[in-house]
């Protein structure tokens, strides 16, 4: 699946960086609606989600300033969505990345490969 971001502007995704502990419900929340987004592509271009045999991989990004340690805080919204959504289907490798900023001042940016049938 192509990158998808969590577009700012929405409630769940205020912040365009993560800036501490405290601050990781939000984008958690932003990783969950790229999570979203990707199982609606998937869906999309497959017919049904059915056809997933495995996520093989997230690769996750996360706009946050300097000394933000919980990018895989941030990304877990994102995976355990996945691991909901598609059972066993859904456990999967990842990384989880911080980054000064994101295209279009997007809070996470996500992109998923699955195996298919």
């Amino acid at each position: 699946m192509s990158r998808t971001t969590a577009p700012q502007g929405r409630k769940a995704c205020h912040d365009r960086h993560a800036r501490g502990r405290r601050r990781t419900r939000p984008g958690q929340e932003a990783a969950r609606l790229c999570a979203l987004n990707i199982l609606a592509q998937a869906k999309a271009a497959l017919g049904d989600l059915d056809r997933i045999v495995q996520c093989l991989r997230l690769n996750g990004f996360v706009s946050s300033a300097p000394g933000f340690i919980d990018h895989p805080k941030v990304i877990n919204g994102a995976s355990e969505l996945i691991v909901k959504v598609l059972g066993q289907k859904g456990r999967h490798t990842r990384i989880a990345v911080g980054c000064a900023s994101l295209p279009l001042g997007a809070p996470v940016e996500i992109d998923a490969v699955f195996a298919v049938e």
